[in-house]
C-alpha cells in the first residue's frame, strides 16, 4: 500500500511547484510591465546643446586668432580680431563730422543773435521816429496857431492904423481952420506912424509864422519818410533772421554716424558670449572675413539635455520636473542625474500613414520607426536636463540611455 500511494504526494508537489513557478514569473512580468511603463526607459536618446555660428558683423582680414579646434572658452575670452584700422578712420571722420556741425550751429547762433540786435535797433529806430512824427506834428499845429496870432494881430494893427491914418486926415483939415490944435495934429501924426510901424511889425511876424509852419510841415514830413523807412529796415532785419532748426535736425543723424562707426569698430574684436566649445574652425590668421559668414561654432556647455525618444504610451507617465537617470554610451558605468524639461508636442508625420509631408524650415522633429511593415507607436522626444555634465564626456550627438526614477 506504501509503494503505491507514494507517487501521489510527489505528483502533487510537482503540480504546486509549478503553479508556484508560473504565479511567479506572471508577478514578476507584471512588476516587470507596471515598472516598464512607470518608469520607463530607452536608448534610443541623444546629448544635445545650444550651439550658435560664430559670424562677424564687419568685415576685414583676420589679425588675430585666439582660439583652436574644439577649445574650451570662458565667457568674454578674445576669440578673434579683425582689422579694425578702416573702422577707426570711420569713426574720427564721424566725430569730425559732429564736431564741424556743433561749429556751424555756434556760428550760426552769433549770427542769428547779431541779427536779432538788429532788429532790436531798427525797432528802436520805429519808435524814435514815432517820437519825432509826433513832436513835428505838435509843432506844425503850434506853428499854425502862431499863424493864426500874426495874422490876428496884423488885422487888429491894420484896424488900429486904419482908425489912426482916418483921424489923422480928419484932423488936418480941422487945423487951419483953427478948430483942433498943432498938438493934437502931431499926436495923430504919431500914433498914425505908430500904428504903421506896428502893422508892419505885426506883417512881419506873419511872414515870420508862416515860415515856422512851411519848416514844422517839412520836418514833420521828412518824420513820416525816415518811420517808414525805419519800418522798411525793421521787416527786411525780421526776414533776414533764419533759424538754427535745419541745423539742429541734423544732430541725430550725425550722433546715429558715430555711434554706428563706434559700434562698427567695437566689432572688430568678437568675444565669447558664454563658456562654450569651439567647434568646426577651419581658418587661420590672414583670412578675409564676411559680414554674416560664419567662422566656426560655439557649443554652449552652460547646459546640456538628452533628448530621448520614448513611445507615445508611455508619455502619459512622463511629466516635466520628474528625475531621470542619463548614461552617455562613452562612460556608461557613471550615472548622471537629471530632469525632465519638457515633452514633445509634435513630430514629422509618417508619409507611409498620411502621404508626403511639406518640409518647412525649422519644422517638427523628424523621429524614425524601426520597422515599416509593422504599425509601431509613434515616439515623441522628451528633453531631460543633465543637471552636473561632465565637460569632457558630453558632446553632441553622443548617444545615450535615459531611465525615469520616481520622485
Amino acid at each position: 500500500m506504501s509503494s503505491d500511494s507514494s507517487p501521489r504526494p510527489r505528483r502533487r508537489l510537482g503540480g504546486w511547484a509549478s503553479a508556484a513557478i508560473v504565479l511567479a514569473a506572471l508577478a514578476l512580468g507584471l512588476v516587470v510591465l507596471y515598472h516598464t511603463n512607470h518608469y520607463p526607459r530607452t536608448d534610443d536618446a541623444e546629448i544635445f546643446a545650444n550651439f550658435i555660428g560664430i559670424a562677424p558683423q564687419v568685415e576685414g582680414p583676420i589679425l588675430r586668432l585666439n582660439v583652436r579646434d574644439n577649445q574650451f572658452v570662458k565667457k568674454g575670452d578674445l576669440l578673434f580680431e579683425i582689422d579694425e584700422r578702416p573702422y577707426q578712420y570711420a569713426l574720427e571722420r564721424a566725430i569730425s563730422d559732429q564736431a564741424a556741425l556743433e561749429g556751424q550751429i555756434s556760428d550760426e547762433q552769433r549770427r542769428i543773435a547779431a541779427l536779432v540786435s538788429a532788429v532790436s535797433v531798427s525797432q528802436a529806430n520805429i519808435h524814435s521816429a514815432q517820437a519825432d512824427v509826433a513832436r513835428w506834428a505838435a509843432a506844425v499845429d503850434q506853428a499854425r496857431a502862431d499863424v493864426a496870432n500874426a495874422e490876428q494881430g496884423v488885422n487888429r494893427a491894420k484896424a488900429e492904423w486904419t482908425y489912426s491914418s482916418d483921424n489923422l486926415h480928419r484932423l488936418e483939415p480941422l487945423l487951419a481952420k483953427q478948430f483942433v490944435t498943432v498938438d493934437q495934429v502931431d499926436r495923430a501924426k504919431s500914433s498914425e506912424i505908430a500904428q504903421s510901424e506896428a502893422l508892419n511889425q505885426a506883417g512881419s511876424q506873419l511872414l515870420v509864422s508862416k515860415a515856422g509852419l512851411k519848416s514844422a510841415v517839412a520836418q514833420y514830413e521828412h518824420s513820416e519818410a525816415v518811420l517808414e523807412q525805419s519800418k522798411a529796415q525793421h521787416e527786411q532785419s525780421v526776414r533776414a533772421v533764419t533759424t538754427l532748426e535745419p541745423l539742429i535736425n541734423q544732430r541725430g543723424a550725425k550722433a546715429a554716424a558715430v555711434k554706428d562707426a563706434r559700434y562698427n569698430l567695437d566689432n572688430c574684436r568678437v568675444y565669447a558670449p558664454f563658456d562654450a566649445r569651439a567647434t568646426g574652425l577651419t581658418i587661420s590668421e590672414g583670412a578675409y572675413a564676411h559680414v554674416g559668414q560664419q567662422i566656426f561654432t560655439l557649443i554652449d556647455a552652460r547646459t546640456w539635455w538628452a533628448v530621448a525618444n520614448f513611445r507615445e504610451g508611455q508619455l502619459g507617465y512622463i511629466k516635466p520636473g520628474m528625475p531621470a537617470d542619463v548614461y552617455v554610451l562613452s562612460k556608461p558605468n557613471v550615472r548622471f542625474s537629471g530632469e525632465v524639461d519638457s515633452l514633445g508636442f509634435g513630430v514629422t508625420p509618417d508619409p507611409d500613414v498620411v502621404g508626403t509631408w511639406p518640409s518647412q524650415p525649422g519644422g517638427l522633429p523628424d523621429v524614425q520607426r524601426t520597422l515599416n511593415w509593422v504599425h509601431l507607436a509613434s515616439r515623441y522626444p522628451v528633453r531631460v536636463r543633465v543637471k552636473a555634465p561632465s565637460p569632457d564626456l558630453f558632446r553632441i550627438g553622443e548617444s545615450a540611455v535615459v531611465v525615469m526614477r520616481a520622485h
